[in-house]
């Protein structure tokens, strides 16, 4: 149909465009993205998949850092300061991550933790005990403690030189280690760190003594130290002389016993670790029931864990890609044989692979090892399957039958031409590895079937498979595994996700 709109349109209104110009080739303004900037485009647009890449980056960079840092070891064990809780010093003036927990004791349990503060100035008791009667009319004190102050006082037994050394720290620090003896030494009175708590009279100081204090008429605490009216006596040493002294009981304080090895003395244990450790008790994830700092111990099992797995993705992907190529290119008889290898070796369980090789291979050559191997016997085959499928998928192709007429041979066309075209799902089937045999090692580790734990060496499946007698007491000490191995694996799977559509080939240069 005719357009009578332009019919009547002037000629002096038409002029050539580009008269008399030599018309060239324009050079594209664009730039040419390869395959991987292209991947890396499309997967920063997943922002799920970006923040799990993040949270990956921030656990690998904890497990390598906070062992280098830390003034902890794996080897570090405390019989002290066992189960204690977690602490934090920015947090704790707020009332939370304070190191303290509600606790619930009789009257002469209370009065017990009490005491320590009274004689040291660390308060163990940092609340007002709340009173509960029950039907019997028994009443139970409910208050807050701080884990760290309510081990109070032990019972050392010092060389020679290690007796002098730690005078000579207290005068040069002008800080109080060493305490009195308590008169509870004598007896055989044995709660509380053998009696080095009870510091003061008792209402009964037998065995069977519920350690209530005998008050005096005021409420208060009365001392009960051995003391001596002769100060070079041979049992004795370190004595001082009471200020004030009354005349009752003798007139200086002793401070140590002589035994068999040096000195048996009564130190407040804050104060002596710190003159043995340098830096006051810190544990920012509490400690264990064996007194390691879980949050050094963490980082080092997700150390072992990250390191193993790594090693077994590059070991598996090696594997599986060769033995995976050749499945797939040759295909036929070749492919048939080596599937039914692949199928035998699939059908076999892991854990019965696990357990023999732990049986019959860890005294030879140690269970990490023997772990390694048994991830390699079989976790190299579902690459292979992978590989195997990406080269039915390309082999076929046009360049592939045009490089072979050229005159390439079997390698070049393999790991040269149709290899690189699978590379994304090879490098996403490699990265979903490693969360896979964390989680493996974890679950043995729990289960008991495996031990990685040695002195200076432990896992994360080790410390929840420790932490699982504790959750109702001391729940801390399998908190924190538990949310490491949680986070991780959720935080692969999306990453997993998003990497496995960045590499999709089908989704290149396409918009969202």
């Amino acid at each position: 149909m005719q357009n009578n709109e332009y019919i009547n349109i002037p000629k002096e209104k038409f002029e050539f465009a580009g008269h008399g110009e030599k018309i060239y080739d324009k050079k594209l303004d664009t730039k040419p993205i390869g395959y991987f900037k292209d991947a890396w485009i499309r997967f920063r647009k997943n922002k799920s998949s970006v923040i799990a890449a993040w949270i990956i980056i921030i656990l690998v960079i904890f497990a390598i850092i906070v062992p280098l840092f830390s003034p902890y070891t794996v080897t570090d064990r405390d019989g002290y300061y066992k189960t204690v809780l977690p602490k934090n010093e920015l947090l704790a003036p707020l009332g939370i991550w304070d190191g303290t927990s509600m606790k619930s004791d009789t009257k002469a349990g209370y009065l017990y933790y009490s005491s320590i503060g009274v004689e040291s100035g660390f308060d163990a008791v940092v609340s007002e005990p709340k009173i509960v009667t029950d039907t019997q009319g028994n009443d139970s004190y409910k208050f807050k403690v701080d884990s760290y102050n309510m081990v109070g006082y032990v019972f050392l037994n010092l060389t020679y030189d290690e007796f002098i050394a730690l005078q000579k720290y207290q005068d040069e620090n002008q800080v109080q280690v060493i305490y009195p003896m308590p008169d509870t030494y004598k007896t055989n009175y044995t709660i509380g760190n053998a009696g080095a708590n009870f510091w003061y009279k008792l209402k009964n100081d037998k065995a069977n003594s519920t350690g209530e204090p005998a008050l005096d008429k005021d409420g208060n605490y009365v001392p009960n130290y051995i003391t001596s009216s002769n100060k070079e006596r041979g049992d004795y040493t370190s004595t001082m002389r009471i200020e004030g002294d009354n005349g009752e009981g003798g007139d200086w304080y002793v401070y140590s016993v002589k035994n068999q090895t040096g000195y048996k003395v009564r130190v407040l244990y804050r104060e002596y670790y710190i003159y043995k450790n340098g830096h006051e008790p810190l544990f920012l994830f509490g400690t264990n029931a064996y007194g390691q700092d879980i949050f050094t111990c963490l980082a080092a099992g997700a150390r072992l864990s990250f390191l193993l797995a790594i090693f077994v993705s590059v070991i598996n992907l090696t594997i599986g890609a060769v033995y995976g190529s050749i499945e797939g290119y040759y295909g036929g008889a070749t492919d048939i044989i080596m599937e039914r290898i692949s199928d035998i070796l699939a059908s076999v369980p892991f854990i019965v692979v696990v357990t023999l090789f732990k049986l019959h291979l860890a005294e030879k050559v140690g269970t990490l090892p023997s772990l390694l191997f048994a991830f390699v016997m079989t976790g190299w085959v579902g690459m292979a399957s992978r590989v195997r499928l990406q080269f039915y998928r390309f082999k076929g192709h046009e360049y592939i039958l045009a490089a072979r007429t050229l005159g390439a041979k079997d390698g070049r066309l393999m790991f040269k031409h149709i290899f690189p075209n699978s590379i994304g799902t090879i490098i996403t089937g490699a990265v979903l590895t490693i969360p896979g045999v964390i989680f493996s090692e974890s679950s043995l580790s729990y289960l008991g079937i495996i031990n990685l734990e040695t002195s200076a060496l432990t896992s994360v499946g080790t410390m929840l498979s420790q932490g699982q007698g504790y959750l109702q007491t001391y729940p801390h000490i399998i908190l924190f595994p538990a949310l490491f191995i949680s986070l991780l694996e959720i935080s692969f799977n999306l990453f997993g996700n998003g990497l496995r559509d960045a590499f999709n080939p089908s989704l290149r240069g396409v918009e969202e």
